[in-house]
Order: C-alpha cells, then sequence, then structure tokens
C-alpha cells in the first residue's frame, strides 16, 4: 500500500494556536517558478466550537467577493471541513500584516452586509437554499471583536 501525501494541517498542533488569526499555511512553487500562497484565515478555536453549516455557506460567499475587494490574486476561497474558518490561495507571497488587513476588511464588510448573498440561485450555487447572512455576520464580528491577529504555525511534537 503506498503511503498517502503529507497534509500540512495535519501536523499543526490545533491545541496550540488561539484564533480569531491569520496564518500562512505554506507556500508551493509551480513548474513555471510561480508561488502559490494558502492561508488559514481561522475566526473559531479549534475543538471549541463549530460555524453552523449555513452560515459557513455564507461566509464562503461573501469572503470570496469581500477577500478580493481588498487582495490582489486571489484565487480561491474555501471552507474548512472542520468549520472553524477558512482557507485562501493567492497567487504570489504576499506579506501576513497585508493578509491580516485584507481580512479584516472582508470581515468589516461582512458584518455589514445588508444586501441579498451574492451567488445564490439555483443557477449560481449547488445549495442556494442553505445559507443564513445573520449568523454569518455574527461570526464575522465575532472574530473582529476578538482580535484578529497573526498567528505562528506551531507544529506537532512527534
Amino acid at each position: 500500500m503506498r503511503a498517502m501525501a503529507n497534509v500540512e494541517s495535519f501536523d499543526l498542533d490545533h491545541t496550540k494556536v488561539k484564533a480569531p488569526y491569520v496564518r500562512l499555511a505554506g507556500v508551493k512553487k509551480t513548474p513555471r517558478g510561480d508561488s502559490i500562497s494558502k492561508y488559514d484565515l481561522r475566526l473559531l478555536q479549534p475543538n471549541s466550537g463549530a460555524i453552523e453549516p449555513a452560515a459557513i455557506h455564507t461566509l464562503e460567499h461573501l469572503l470570496a467577493g469581500y477577500l478580493r475587494d481588498h487582495l490582489k490574486d486571489v484565487v480561491d476561497v474555501s471552507p474548512m471541513g472542520c468549520r472553524t474558518g477558512m482557507y485562501m490561495a493567492v497567487i504570489g507571497e504576499p506579506d501576513e500584516k497585508g493578509v491580516l488587513k485584507a481580512f479584516e476588511a472582508a470581515l468589516k464588510d461582512t458584518a455589514g452586509h445588508d444586501r441579498p448573498i451574492p451567488g445564490v440561485s439555483e443557477l449560481e450555487c449547488g445549495n442556494y437554499r442553505d445559507h443564513d447572512l445573520a449568523q454569518a455576520r455574527k461570526h464575522a464580528q465575532a472574530a473582529l471583536d476578538g482580535g484578529l491577529k497573526i498567528q505562528e504555525t506551531v507544529l506537532l511534537k512527534r
């Protein structure tokens, strides 16, 4: 049986990080030499709660747009399976302070969002009925109130 590839997040000591935060999860080089950076945008403390599925779905829709408004070259914004935050992939290697400022601005936009959620129709979304704007706004504001910071990667001791 072939060994499974290593997954960066499985090496993170989830008991040592303190949410809410921004963390550089890794940088990959493409065959052409370009960099793609992956960021951990954590809203909730791991293993202390989870964002409701409808709320994280709405956060995904809102942050996908708002992060692109505040940071160039965003490739993707995706919810974590554990439902405690988002991953963001970006072309290049933006500094964590700039990503932190963009995340904070996007969360402020999300917390104040009072219009229809973008991309919510049967044509645009694979589960368009599963959204909760009020809870998404609440989680965005709670992260802001919690004091966003840059989190260093704390690896498991093996």
